[in-house]
């Protein structure tokens, strides 16, 4: 049997949900969710078996004020043994902000392309590379895990394709340079496509087969879960996703949101996958968003329920039977 037969039969394989609503999701929004109400939701998400939640970002206040509460947050949430509490840090002022706010993971952020690092960081790639290289050495001094975003992995929108070639060198200047325990492929512009999805993954895994490796999907063109599927016939098993399906990057022309956490929890579980995720919490948490944000959310799950979320038969049903059994045949 090959992987391709197996693909649709998970057989209670391990797969890896990461949340990130509550910083890639809420950075975008113009509503400030109260902080109570943050703390609230990674509670429900820490229940819920999310395998790690990227709780917010250390940034400045002034560029994102969405996340203005970082500390708070990271700080009184509750936390369980079994879930990996991350935080995005841009620099070592943003890392010493996470470190003393207990985060249990550094989650660093550059991109694969120059044009995109240098409109969304102003730096370019080999300065970002310098700065975050500071970064890690702090968190390696205080032992705090690093992870690596690499943002537009899968294609820029304003350079088109990202070489398979570029991703991975900047990939082994982390993993082989400086040491880092993970890093996530960004799929920041929704371009990647099935086929893309599955010659990278497989080009890591072949290259760092001891790394953890996480996809970060969004759905901008409507691929998202048959991205989630490439990958995981590549070899992948830890994926981001947003609660609702919100998110997006504001330097990136036309990105929506991210893969929606219900969504991809839904089809896999009913694919034989074993997420470790609680379906009922986890929806329970993205029906509280639309009041928050002050907006609808994308999610199928929310306006459609499960698949055998059942629906009461019409009220008149036994009439109706009773008439079409005095039908004659």
């Amino acid at each position: 049997m090959n992987r391709n037969d197996t693909l649709w039969n998970g057989a209670g394989r391990r797969i890896h949900m990461q949340e990130v609503g509550t910083r890639d999701g809420l950075q975008v929004e113009e509503a400030f969710v109260p902080t109570e109400d943050k703390i609230a939701l990674v509670n429900t998400l820490s229940r819920a078996g999310m395998a790690k939640i990227e709780v917010t970002a250390f940034v400045s206040p002034k560029a994102i004020p969405a996340l203005r509460d970082a500390e708070i947050v990271l700080r009184e949430i509750e936390r369980r043994p079994d879930v990996v509490y991350s935080a995005l840090v841009p620099n070592v002022r943003g890392a010493e902000r996470a470190i003393d706010a207990n985060a249990d993971e550094l989650n660093l952020v550059m991109s694969a392309s120059e044009t995109h690092n240098l409109a969304n960081l102003r730096m370019t790639r080999q300065q970002s590379f310098a700065a975050l290289s500071e970064v890690n050495a702090l968190a390696r001094q205080v032992k705090v895990p690093v992870n690596v975003s690499l943002s537009c992995s899968f294609g820029c929108p304003m350079e088109g394709d990202v070489p398979v070639a570029t991703v991975l060198d900047w990939c082994a200047r982390f993993i082989e340079g400086l040491g880092a325990r993970g890093v996530t492929l960004c799929d920041t512009t929704g371009m990647a496509y099935p086929g893309q999805v599955a010659a990278l993954t497989a080009a890591f895994r072949d290259r760092w087969p001891g790394t953890e490796l996480t996809l970060h999907f969004h759905n901008t063109r409507g691929m998202g879960l048959a991205n989630v599927l490439a990958a995981i016939d590549a070899g992948a098993d830890r994926f981001d996703a947003s609660l609702g399906g919100i998110g997006g990057c504001p330097y990136a022309p036309g990105a929506t949101g991210n893969v929606c956490s219900e969504e991809i929890v839904h089809a896999l579980e009913l694919m034989g996958y074993r997420t470790g995720v609680d379906l009922a919490l986890l929806v329970e948490a993205s029906r509280r968003l639309p009041p928050l944000i002050g907006h609808d959310i994308p999610s199928q799950i929310v306006k459609a329920g499960r698949r055998l979320d059942l629906h009461p038969v019409p009220a008149d049903f036994a009439a109706i039977r009773e008439r079409a059994m005095a039908r004659a045949i």
